[in-house]
């Protein structure tokens, strides 16, 4: 059977883990930072990355015999791998609702792009910001609006209490402040 017609990688691309998956019917949400962060890491792959493998490739293929050219072979893998993150992120972006918190009506209430002050049961008092699921990132307390914790802060309002179904129980949280400002990716 020619190589055309065979599975590369084990990973189809539409496989992804969960917590990255777009739960279906939704948006994908996103805010204006992390989708810049999005569109330019596309421009780099194909204005800058993407070129320059070609012609890497095409250099190598020039060099005879393909099938023991390491260079020819590793450059083919790779343009495999920025199609496929070409295409992931092009799909991500045609499908990106950019909500921008600092336009966002003043509310008291928890919606996508809050920064959210909230107290655990354990008197710790914790701040998260509720971002898309390709702008995760937990040194910063940004966190996915499909995550547990978001999804309990939701549609709350400060001063509410909320309950967090975590492996360990229930664990109720206390709202006590919600802003909508700028959020630093």
């Amino acid at each position: 059977m020619s190589k055309a017609f065979t599975k590369e990688t084990e990973h189809d691309d539409d496989e992804l883990p969960a917590e990255l998956k777009v739960p279906q019917g939704s948006k994908n949400y996103m805010t204006p930072q992390g989708w810049q962060r999005m569109k330019n890491e596309l421009y780099e792959l194909v204005h800058k990355e993407r070129p320059h493998v070609t012609q890497v490739v095409n250099w190598a293929a020039s060099n005879g015999d393909r099938s023991e050219n390491a260079d020819y072979q590793y450059g083919k893998r790779r343009l495999r791998e920025i199609d496929r993150r070409i295409r992931f992120l092009s799909k991500r972006l045609e499908n990106a609702e950019v909500i921008d918190p600092e336009t966002r009506e003043t509310t008291d209430q928890v919606f996508f792009s809050a920064t959210v002050t909230y107290l655990r049961e354990d008197g710790r008092e914790e701040t998260v910001s509720i971002v898309g699921i390709d702008e995760t990132n937990f040194q910063k307390n940004h966190i996915s609006w499909t995550s547990p914790v978001a999804r309990a802060l939701l549609k709350a309002r400060e001063g509410d209490v909320v309950t967090l179904r975590t492996p360990q129980g229930l664990e109720e949280l206390e709202i006590i402040a919600v802003e909508y400002c700028k959020i630093e990716s």
